[in-house]
């Protein structure tokens, strides 16, 4: 027969058990046996635990723990769940999360308890040092004392946004400025989270539905900026909310973040943007007026001064035929006349095809076809252009535009590429009309297009944004320079 008494179960028991366990006296809550892990925590190396009571572990008066325990010792409840703080050898204490049994009166029960027929009932008390629990819980009180201070500081309202699997949303969390920012009590919001997309602009809230389900769909970082009515201040604000997403156990998307107020930032935004458009209305209109004063005084300089100039030299060709041939010196002034009057007449030439090339009357093809041989003379740089239409129909305007970028791309190659050849492709494509100029020169670096004297090359740009078109410059992989415009053909 194995040995059924307290002394042969008993140990195996308290050796073996990973709990504390202590068999208490219900009476005088003496210690009878504790385990070993029990021994551990407390630092008892000898049986000095025989001579104290549980009071003695607990620094607490032995009759009110009588009294706490009293139900348990008179069989009117089963167990009592105590939280105590015990105190180890060297001083320092730790909390104990107590379970205490009594052991039974019925004989039955005792047989199958193991425990003998004359042993007095005791209590049986199984304890879990639940020290990491508890500071556990210090650190995420302090991490939530913390975060809740600092949302409560922060220009904005933090939150927490669960979108659920039923397609429901619920906010969790929402900090002191949700009243502030949206003008709905962080309360009343939580308890009816619809309220959120009813206060976004009707015209913004697809936006708003199809950013959160992308963010929700990959997992990513939700931005979203748009507007909201706020009902109380008859006001609308712009705010904009940035959050990241994580997935919960229960398969819900929850978002942390924070919404902010952006309206002034927003307006200052739009102002600009129209100040902008006003100043790209006023340069396109300033741009108009030049090429028209341009082409009014290329006109009067070859119509009035190209004119009389034309006539002095014929009164004057008729003056030298009756100078007497004897006066030398008066024949040489006259020659000397005649040569000054060609010289004028071949400046205001230059001067008025250089305001407004009268080629541009014939269309963009040939005005283009002419510069480059213009460059070609007078550079001494091949210039080939290639141009599948004979002509392309294109507003004045843009004609105009188009040949001053031309040219200023010209000038840029004849000073800086150290070229020795240039490929002109102009073409009209399903968006407008496009130009290409390919030279194979030493290229041009970010820097040499960011330099403030690069006025050239703003210029070109400007000129193309005016008209609606684009402006983009590359450096293919065998060198050189590309400079490719794209202007959209008024109809």
């Amino acid at each position: 027969m194995p040995d059924m008494t307290p002394a042969g179960w008993l140990p195996t028991i308290m050796q073996g058990a990973f709990n504390e366990i202590y068999i208490i006296d219900c009476s005088t809550l003496q210690l009878i046996e504790i385990s070993q892990a029990a021994r551990d925590n407390l630092q008892f190396k000898t049986a000095a635990y025989t001579s104290m009571t549980l009071a003695d572990l607990t620094h607490q008066p032995i009759a009110a723990l009588q009294h706490t325990l009293l139900p348990l010792r008179n069989n009117q409840v089963q167990q009592i769940a105590l939280e105590l703080r015990f105190q180890r050898r060297d001083g320092s204490s730790y909390p104990l999360e107590l379970r205490i049994f009594r052991t039974p009166d019925s004989a039955e029960m005792r047989v199958e308890m193991r425990v003998e027929p004359d042993t007095a009932p005791v209590f049986i008390a199984i304890g879990n040092d639940i020290s990491a629990q508890r500071r556990s819980e210090q650190a995420l009180d302090q991490s939530e004392s913390r975060y809740r201070a600092i949302a409560s500081h922060t220009h904005g309202l933090v939150y927490q946004f669960c979108l659920h699997p039923d397609g429901s949303t619920t906010f969790p969390y929402l900090s002191a400025g949700c009243h502030a920012l949206l003008g709905v009590k962080a309360n009343l919001l939580r308890a009816r989270p619809e309220l959120f997309l009813n206060l976004i602009l009707r015209q913004d809230r697809a936006a708003y539905l199809s950013a959160m389900h992308d963010s929700a769909m990959s997992m990513s970082s939700w931005n979203w900026e748009g507007r909201i009515w706020i009902d109380a201040w008859k006001d609308v604000k712009w705010i904009n909310l940035r959050c990241t997403p994580h997935l919960t156990p229960q398969h819900e998307v929850q978002w942390e973040g924070i919404m902010t107020n952006i309206t002034q930032s927003k307006l200052e935004e739009l102002e600009l943007k129209h100040s902008r458009a006003r100043l790209e209305e006023l340069s396109a209109h300033v741009e108009h007026v030049k090429e028209q004063e341009r082409t009014r005084i290329a006109r009067e300089i070859h119509d009035d001064l190209g004119g009389n100039l034309t006539a002095m030299k014929m009164t004057l060709a008729l003056l030298t035929r009756r100078l007497p041939p004897e006066d030398i010196k008066l024949t040489e002034k006259a020659r000397y006349l005649d040569a000054l009057v060609d010289r004028t007449i071949e400046a205001a030439h230059r001067i008025s095809r250089d305001l407004r090339p009268g080629i541009l009357d014939i269309g963009i093809v040939a005005a283009i076809d002419w510069q480059a041989g213009e460059f070609e003379k007078q550079n001494g740089i091949p210039c080939t252009v290639f141009c599948a239409q004979d002509d392309i129909e294109i507003h004045p305007d843009q004609a105009a535009a188009l040949f001053r970028i031309f040219q200023e791309a010209l000038t840029n190659i004849a000073k800086h590429a150290k070229a020795d050849h240039v490929v002109v492709r102009l073409n009209r494509t399903d968006q407008g009309i496009a130009l290409e100029i390919a030279d194979n020169g030493q290229g041009m670096t970010e820097m040499d297009r960011l330099k403030p004297q690069s006025f050239g090359i703003r210029g070109m740009i400007e000129r193309s944004k005016m008209l609606g078109g684009e402006l983009s410059i590359s450096t293919p992989p065998d060198g050189g320079c590309n400079i490719s415009i794209t202007l959209p053909i008024d109809n």
